[in-house]
């Protein structure tokens, strides 16, 4: 079964500005290949969140740590198991 995954993204204090790009072209594979639900930024700077499908957790961290973000040292990366409580 597959379930949704919240990846927070908190930038460390040597976050690369020139990771964004990468990071963005990241995010539009993972749309193209079905696996991102939603993406976002905090308003504040201090990082941002997204979701994504996976077959569990695992998978899911799989996924998430291979984000320039992650691998470039730039952000530090915590994989949630994502339970919709309300839904619009």
């Amino acid at each position: 079964m597959v379930s949704k995954y919240l990846v927070m993204a908190m930038r460390r204090p040597n976050f690369d500005p020139a990771v964004i790009e990468p990071h963005r072209e990241f995010l539009a594979d993972l749309l193209e290949r079905g696996h991102l639900v939603e993406s976002g930024r905090f308003t504040d700077g201090t990082g941002g969140a997204y979701v994504i499908h996976a077959d569990n957790l695992d998978a899911a961290r799989e996924i998430a740590f291979t984000d320039p973000v992650h691998t470039t040292g730039s952000s530090e990366l915590t994989v949630y198991e994502w339970e919709i409580a309300v839904s619009a």
